[in-house]
């Protein structure tokens, strides 16, 4: 495949018809449901960028979040999560591209398995994008894969070093360590972090 299809629209939806998603583990990972699981408010409003089938969504809205809103570049996977979940309010399933949404502020976003799709190129605009996306005090949570960066993803890899780069201009690191909870094909190979929004 041309490198430039990789991240459009085409390029995804070809993965989720040839059912190519090595990313999808068929539920929630363990480091975010023990994450979410300890959270004090069902009222935060949260966004969960590159969706895909939605386990995290699913997980959250079946727990009392209601104001939980999914995002995928691909409308392929929410044909498959309506049916499986019809009570989930259709206006909170967001298709489009990551980096043209404008259209709210959240308290919480979650990372699980988007920021390693997007090419390495993209990374400090995904960073800008999460600090404008989040209102003041909101909070960037997630994993981060932590294997050597690579041009043959996706998924591209990269470091702690190298994240604490990126995201400390426009978040106050909370947490950026190694998981402890990974799932078993990913020991050793996930950071788990928290960053809160800087303000000025």
């Amino acid at each position: 495949m041309n490198i430039w299809m990789k991240g459009t629209k085409e390029f995804w939806d070809q993965r989720y018809l040839n059912r190519n998603m090595g990313w999808d583990i068929g539920e929630i990972s363990t480091p975010l449901k023990e994450y979410i699981d300890q959270l004090t408010s069902k009222d935060l409003r949260i966004l969960v960028p590159g969706a895909g089938n939605g386990y995290e969504v699913s997980y959250l809205f079946n727990h009392g979040f209601k104001s939980v809103y999914a995002l995928d570049i691909s409308e392929i996977p929410f044909k498959k999560f309506k049916k499986e979940h019809p009570e989930f309010p259709k206006d909170q399933l967001l298709i489009g591209d990551f980096f043209e949404l404008d259209v709210m502020k959240f308290d919480l976003i979650l990372e699980q398995t988007f920021f390693c799709a997007l090419q390495p190129g993209l990374r400090e605009n995904y960073a800008a994008k999460m600090h404008e996306l989040l209102k003041d005090g909101g909070v960037l949570a997630g994993l981060f894969f932590d294997f050597e960066l690579t041009e043959h993803g996706p998924p591209y890899g990269g470091d702690i070093e190298e994240y604490r780069e990126v995201f400390s201009k426009y978040f106050h690191i909370k947490k950026l360590e190694r998981a402890y909870n990974s799932i078993p094909p990913r020991q050793g190979s996930e950071l788990f972090f928290i960053f809160e929004k800087k303000t000025t």
